[in-house]
């Protein structure tokens, strides 16, 4: 008896699971439905399906909330940052108690670099609740509109709760640098390296700082301690070779400018570089001076000042040669056409021409130059004597 009820039951129950399942489904039944497949395929990214999913639950005249957040989400993973942007402004208009769609909203508008609009938006959220992340946001929007002393204000902020970030340390930190406050960015790192003495990150802005006060021995130390850790980047090398450079240990900048040229031999300044500390450490000008300047010509793209150093470097070196006056002279006088203020090279160009007894040249490059030249300066006494020396030839030539 029992097992026949319980055989009628499961009858009924299957009877009645029919009737239900041939129930015309109800709107509200077809728009969970719609929610739940469309999260499925958001999920393994089909967004597009998804959209078109949700697409026919959106109307003009009823707001659904949770279609439409779900419609946001998917035109922010698709990185449709417009579609997104309008979306989550009639879901943080229509509902502001909820902050994360304002948070969203200032996203969105900073991927559509609209920084005022993300800065009003993160304003919005900073009113309700002090997020790092939203404060962290405004400055970078700040940043990227080149107002740095309000990103500055901004990173400062962020700092004040969360003081070991590095990246947003670094941030503040690259500011400060970009404005020669080289002692406010290191009183803004030290606190942090007392706490992490070797930070790859936070560490190279130190010696960053003190290269450019001109601390040359505490920033070489600082770089190459990172070197020692293990710190193999370009930044490092170039760096630690500027600091050996400056302390005249040219050796150990010529090895540390070699290895960053083994990372990035993209850079024309590099090369010239190496050229040069080659040059003043009285390596060969053909086999090492040379082949480096020949590298930065060749890559440089028309810059007037580095065009001037590099012919007044090829200059250089082709007179030290007593080989090649000619070229020596060719490139003095294009380094003086790149740069006319260096009236010196004037006097350089006139005594190539007196080194190859051509007077007559001799005499009119000097001459120029006492033209620019500061009477009373050793130069200019230099230039006066050697074209009493000149005329001196030219009339014994007559």
């Amino acid at each position: 008896m029992v097992i026949l009820r319980l055989f009628l039951l499961a009858i009924g129950l299957f009877l009645a699971g029919s009737q239900l399942q041939a129930q015309p489904q109800t709107e509200d039944d077809a728009r969970k439905e719609a929610l739940s497949q469309a999260r499925q395929l958001k999920s393994v990214f089909k967004i597009d399906e998804a959209i078109e999913l949700l697409s026919p639950f959106v109307s003009p005249k009823s707001f659904d909330e949770e279609v439409m957040a779900e419609l946001a989400d998917c035109h922010f993973q698709s990185a449709d940052f417009e579609s997104a942007a309008g979306t989550y402004f009639m879901l943080a208009s229509s509902c502001p108690g909820k902050i994360m769609y304002s948070i969203r909203l200032m996203q969105c508008f900073y991927r559509l670099r609209d920084y005022p609009n993300s800065i009003q938006a993160g304003w919005s959220v900073l009113q309700r609740d002090t997020i790092p992340a939203v404060i962290g946001y405004i400055g970078d929007a700040f940043s990227q509109m080149n107002m740095l002393d309000s990103a500055f204000v901004y990173y400062s902020k962020y700092l004040a709760i969360k003081p070991m970030n590095e990246k947003v340390l670094s941030k503040a930190s690259d500011i400060l640098l970009k404005a020669k406050d080289y002692d406010g960015a290191l009183n803004l790192v030290n606190p942090f390296l007392e706490e992490d003495p070797d930070n790859i990150t936070i560490a190279p802005i130190k010696g960053i700082a003190l290269y450019r006060k001109g601390d040359y021995d505490q920033a070489a130390d600082v770089f190459q301690r990172q070197e020692d850790i293990g710190n193999d980047t370009y930044p490092v090398h170039l760096y630690l070779g500027h600091c050996y450079w400056q302390t005249k240990r040219l050796n150990r900048a010529r090895e540390e400018f070699l290895d960053a040229w083994q990372i990035d031999s993209t850079e024309a300044t590099l090369a010239f570089y190496i050229g040069s500390v080659n040059a003043e450490a009285f390596y060969p000008f053909e086999s090492h001076v040379k082949p480096w300047l020949d590298k930065a010509w060749n890559m440089l793209q028309p810059d007037p000042e580095m065009m001037y150093r590099l012919h007044q470097q090829y200059g250089m070196g082709y007179f030290k040669t007593q080989k090649a006056i000619d070229q020596a002279i060719e490139h003095y006088k294009e380094a003086y056409r790149y740069n006319p203020k260096a009236f010196s090279l004037l006097s350089s160009i006139g005594y190539c021409y007196e080194y190859k007894k051509d007077f007559k040249n001799a005499l009119k490059w000097y001459e120029k130059y006492l033209e620019q030249g500061k009477p009373g300066t050793q130069g200019y006494e230099y230039v006066q004597k050697s074209i009493e020396f000149v005329k001196a030839q030219l009339f014994m030539e007559e």
